[in-house]
């Protein structure tokens, strides 16, 4: 009778700790929406933030077609999309973790007015106008990026060439769905920030917040399991580019202290196809584009530009300022 005792607290307090960390970690309250313009964290966001919030402001205003898929799986995705130009290509943006498409989007967004390409900038699962409960660190969301795809080829032709680009989770996502598999009009990856998986992210963010990360870590990933219904190691962007295809782009602040800089090196050393990795010395967290956006637009001028998919469709003017 002790034995069993012990071991249904045992089991007990594991299972209430487990939902603790789930709750914590990956539950999104339905109808809960990130504010776009929350005051950032931290001293070294400071010097950045009217810039952000101003870039911000300015997507908020273009007008946009809300627009809707059903994931895989049966969740309900929103995003919005914006017509720059008929028959340009596509990029289809990604935001990070408990963000929004509004917020790290609109660098992506102001680029893209520029170079004459349309956008389509998805409210992940669990966040903004989407569904879900469980955020899945990508693991789930890479086949929604994959879904979003083939709505772009339903819409305007499977030659219509697509670009990705995600920030943070959404950068780990656009590269862990390499793995997922992306229709052939799919000519390349821009990641920004990103982790190289789900449990080096969530072990790093364990230490910071100064819990043992060996102790909180099997908590966590069972509480994936039993809660959210998801492993936490079954897909990493480490392990995904090695299925990649087409050319990609890792971008990352070497000021970042929230995903490590080395953590895109590490994705650049097991990626298939060839990668080009730019690091920005002063740029915090995601905000190369906020911290250096001449740098940043050539960077990403470079590496569409020899895209033969993509060149033909940058304006000459564009093309004469970047050179």
């Amino acid at each position: 009778m002790p034995f069993i005792a012990i071991s249904l607290l045992l089991i007990t307090v594991t299972l209430t700790v487990s939902y603790c960390t789930y709750r914590r970690c990956f539950y999104s309250r339905p109808g809960h929406h990130n504010d776009p313009y929350e005051p950032l964290r931290g001293e070294q966001f400071k010097p950045i933030e009217e810039t952000l919030f101003r870039v911000i402001s300015v997507m908020e205003r273009y007008p946009f077609e809300d627009v809707g898929i059903t994931s895989h799986d049966g969740v309900p995705l929103r995003g919005r999309y914006y017509h720059f130009a008929d028959g340009a290509p596509l990029l289809i943006l990604c935001h990070g973790y408990r963000s929004s498409a509004l917020r790290d989007c609109c660098g992506g967004h102001a680029l893209s007015r520029k170079m004459g390409f349309n956008v389509l900038a998805v409210h992940q699962r669990c966040h903004g106008e989407s569904g879900g409960r469980t955020i899945t660190f990508g693991i789930r969301e890479r086949h929604d990026v994959v879904s979003w795809c083939r709505w772009a080829n339903e819409r305007f032709g499977p030659n219509t060439p697509i670009m990705l680009y995600g920030l943070s989770m959404g950068a780990a996502t656009v590269l862990m769905g390499c793995k997922a598999g992306y229709p052939d009009n799919v000519v390349c990856i821009m990641a920004d920030s990103p982790y190289a998986a789900p449990a080096d992210i969530i072990l790093k963010v364990c230490k910071d917040l100064h819990y043992p990360p060996k102790l909180a870590y099997p908590f966590i990933w069972l509480g994936a399991l039993f809660f959210g219904g998801f492993r936490l190691d079954s897909c990493t962007a480490r392990d995904a580019v090695r299925h990649a295809k087409v050319p990609v782009l890792l971008i990352h602040g070497e000021d970042d202290r929230l995903v490590p800089c080395e953590m895109s090196r590490i994705i650049a050393d097991h990626c298939a196809s060839p990668v080009t990795v730019r690091t920005f010395p002063d740029a915090a967290h995601g905000l190369s584009y906020m911290t250096d956006p001449e740098r940043f637009e050539q960077i990403v001028f470079d590496f569409l530009n020899k895209i033969p998919e993509i060149s033909p469709f940058i304006p000459e003017d564009f093309k004469k300022a970047m050179k």
